[in-house]
């Protein structure tokens, strides 16, 4: 069977208008099957079939508790699981998916020009990159760094921007393992342009590619 990618885009609180364009992107830019779903019901359904599961700027309460069981049954044996974006404010309820992510969404300032740097240069969902990025987004903040308990692929210049709130360590993108399975999350994608932008597109691809074990 041919690899697949299930791409949930269920919102409960905020919902971004960059959700179909991520969506379209991620069609474009995964190699693979797509199916995407706003259905809390999808994720009650066995997962195997899934190369990853693909949180695209959920928000809020968005899994029933057999959909919560599975996901992390799913992972848990060696499935692959991605967020984007406003994944990390998402399931605020559930511990289990604050450990999955990584960390958990605090606050943003205004969306605004800044500077990505480059922290893991030997990655999928880096290697593209220059070690100096110029981009615009929300910039989260975070409730705490996650580092020490993930690998931190890219973090913010605060001093390229105005309003953020975690000083010198703020990671933008990280990957870690649970389980078997692998995970894979980036901060940025806020705006329908970052879906149009061909350093954010292959920052994307390479972290679903490695999420879902289709690149090393």
């Amino acid at each position: 069977m041919a690899p697949r990618l299930l791409v949930h885009t269920r919102t409960t609180g905020y919902r971004h208008d960059s959700i179909p364009d991520a969506v379209a992107a991620v069609r474009e830019v995964a190699g693979v099957e797509v199916d995407a779903t706003e259905d809390p019901a999808a994720l009650e359904q066995p997962l195997d079939g899934y190369a990853a599961v693909v949180f695209l700027s959920t928000s809020g309460e968005i899994l029933t508790p057999a959909g919560r069981a599975r996901l992390a049954a799913y992972v848990a044996a060696g499935g692959g699981f991605a967020g984007v974006h406003a994944a990390a404010c998402t399931e605020y309820d559930w511990p289990y998916y604050g450990e999955l992510l990584g960390a958990r969404f605090d606050r943003h300032p205004r969306y605004q020009p800044g500077r990505v740097l480059v922290e893991d240069p030997d990655h999928p969902a880096t290697r593209h990159l220059p070690a100096v990025w110029d981009f615009t987004d929300e910039w989260y903040d975070f409730r705490e760094s996650p580092r020490g308990r993930v690998r931190v692929l890219l973090r913010a210049d605060e001093g390229s921007y105005e309003g953020g709130g975690m000083g010198d360590d703020h990671p933008l993108a990280w990957c870690r393992e649970q389980g078997a399975g692998r995970v894979f999350y980036t901060a940025l994608g806020h705006a329908r342009e970052a879906y149009r932008d061909s350093g954010f597109l292959a920052h994307l691809h390479g972290g679903l590619a490695w999420a879902a074990r289709l690149v090393q």
